[in-house]
């Protein structure tokens, strides 16, 4: 799976929503059910997304350039706010069209084929967020991520509808319909929240995950093994890079040399521990009481 590009995943996420959206709106089509045309409806913000996934998916693989020396890495964050948004736009549409049919319920018809097809739908979306869950676990993709849970809050949708339609049979009670239409919009809403709330926590800096700064810390700490010590120890996150920065100590009467061959190999270590991690490191005389002023620490007064 290592060997195709994040884009590729945006392509099929894109060609299994066109698929979805024809199947659901066709289901709407015979059967005339609100919820089904709730589903229809999250389906077409699933192709929106995916156009978004993959122009930014493009643009975070271009190269660090002039104006951009860290990469573009972090412009994924921006996909999963607009998806964000999307969903919360489909919730809505939902809602204006659900609360009419509380008050005048129809009859659903051609339940049969309706049920049929919405299920086809559901089983290749979710075959589709499946395959994009391991990639995007494999090129460590926010964009990648929110596609694919958001393709799993549609199976998930598909299913509610098809337990709504199907108590409608049973029951007879036409107003269940909108109901569901209406519970699927609640939950809709949260995976939009969801979705929103993590792209603002990634445009943040966020710190790396604690499994990550305790792989750091381990290679850092053998470093008092050798005499030295290090501190100011930051990190941030930006979409599938990481990146590190602490300050090394070192005996004042080291060479320059000897510095370097320990900086080489303290960056060496966490490569190959985190390859997705950039480390960057501040050298300072360990006898010298200004190398222990922490950058991290707030200034006197604040």
């Amino acid at each position: 799976m290592s060997e195709r590009s994040p884009t590729f995943y945006a392509w099929l996420s894109l060609a299994t929503s066109i698929l979805t959206i024809g199947l659901k709106f066709w289901a709407y089509y015979l059967t005339g059910s609100v919820g089904m045309l709730s589903d229809a409806m999250e389906a077409g913000v699933n192709i929106a997304a995916a156009l978004v996934a993959l122009g930014v998916l493009t643009y975070a693989e271009e190269k660090p350039d002039r104006e951009h020396n860290f990469g573009h890495e972090k412009a994924q964050y921006f996909s999963s706010g607009i998806e964000g948004a999307l969903v919360i736009v489909a919730a809505a549409a939902i809602v204006w069209s659900a609360i009419p049919r509380l008050a005048h319920p129809q009859a659903i018809e051609q339940v049969g084929a309706g049920l049929a097809l919405s299920v086809v739908a559901g089983l290749a979306n979710a075959a589709c967020a499946w395959v994009m869950l391991r990639a995007a676990r494999t090129h460590r993709s926010i964009t990648l991520e929110a596609d694919a849970r958001h393709l799993l809050t549609d199976v998930w949708t598909t299913a509610g509808v098809f337990i709504g339609v199907v108590l409608v049979q049973v029951t007879g009670y036409l107003r269940l319909d909108p109901i569901i239409a209406l519970a699927v919009a609640i939950q809709i809403l949260w995976t939009g929240w969801h979705l929103m709330r993590r792209s603002f926590e990634g445009l943040m800096d966020r710190a790396v995950p604690e499994d990550d700064r305790a792989a750091i810390t381990a290679v850092l700490d053998s470093l008092r093994h050798q005499g030295c010590d290090f501190h100011a120890l930051r990190t941030r996150v930006a979409g599938a890079k990481s990146f590190v920065d602490v300050h090394v100590l070192v005996p004042g009467s080291m060479s320059v040399q000897a510095g370097h061959d320990i900086v080489e190999a303290l960056e060496s270590e966490v490569r190959a521990k985190l390859p997705h991690v950039e480390i960057l490191i501040h050298l300072e005389p360990l006898e010298d009481p200004r190398s222990w002023d922490d950058p991290e620490k707030p200034l006197a007064g604040s």
